[in-house]
């Protein structure tokens, strides 16, 4: 029997049970595929990061995956914050910028000095496409056409105002007929720049409570929609978060809170 570590964080908020939960699961080389996956399924929580160190002399610190219960996916920021607090607060890294190599090329985190945590992610490109009427049907606020994000397949439905992203209802059972990762819908906040909630059922969450990654292309959307380039969000879920966001050229700061929950030992 081998025996590995494991942590729980909750990301982009300052106290247990807000945010988004992530596990975190340090590794020495890869586990199979199909072990990380039953790992994730097992924790069923949103997603669940494992890192390996990579080899002295590379470019990036720590190769980083994410699985949900129900598949890997190409880009997570909650629980890539909780890596980095994780690696910063519980196993000693040294430095105040720890890097990641990623599906998505490299991504980095970094110390504040507001005590706050700052993912480095792409800036992710969009393109405007005719809303399918699979989405129209399980999302009646959907207007016409919808975004879509080619990196991670999701679309994104933005709509007039915050109500009417706090009040969606969408047919998750529709939505998960979709065959891509999800959908975000977003607005203009009352109280932040700009609200989203993020649903994803066909990877095994019906809603995710806070999503770093969507804001890949949140931030870059909204920052040329209300001409400024730094910008405070909110996920709307019932947990509940905030992001404070920044577009840098081809790249996107970030940022948020963590809470630390709690640590263990998988016995496998």
């Amino acid at each position: 029997m081998s025996t590995y570590p494991i942590y729980q964080v909750d990301a982009f908020t300052s106290k247990v049970f807000g945010g988004n939960p992530a596990a975190v699961m340090p590794l020495t080389k890869w586990l199979p595929d199909d072990v990380m996956q039953q790992l994730a399924k097992e924790n069923n929580l949103a997603e669940t990061a494992f890192i390996v160190p990579e080899p002295e002399g590379a470019e990036q610190d720590f190769h980083i995956r994410w699985f949900t219960p129900g598949a890997e996916v190409p880009l997570c920021g909650h629980a890539t914050l909780a890596t980095a607090w994780v690696l910063f607060n519980k196993l000693g890294f040294p430095r105040a910028q720890v890097s990641f190599r990623s599906k998505s090329g490299p991504l980095g985190v970094s110390q504040q000095d507001d005590g706050w945590l700052e993912l480095d992610f792409p800036n992710l490109a969009f393109e405007e496409r005719p809303t399918p009427a699979l989405l129209r049907d399980a999302m009646p606020e959907a207007g016409d056409t919808v975004l879509f994000v080619p990196n991670d397949t999701n679309y994104l439905v933005l709509v007039e105002d915050e109500t009417t992203v706090r009040n969606a209802n969408p047919d998750l059972r529709l939505l998960k007929q979709l065959g891509n990762q999800g959908v975000i819908i977003s607005a203009p906040g009352q109280s932040a720049d700009f609200v989203s909630r993020y649903f994803v059922p066909a990877v095994g969450i019906d809603e995710d409570p806070v999503t770093g990654s969507i804001h890949s292309v949140l931030t870059p959307y909204w920052a040329n929609k209300l001409g400024r380039s730094t910008l405070l969000a909110h996920q709307l879920s019932d947990r509940g978060g905030v992001l404070k966001c920044e577009l840098r050229g081809d790249r996107v700061g970030i940022a948020g809170q963590a809470a630390f929950y709690m640590e263990g030992t998988v016995h496998l």
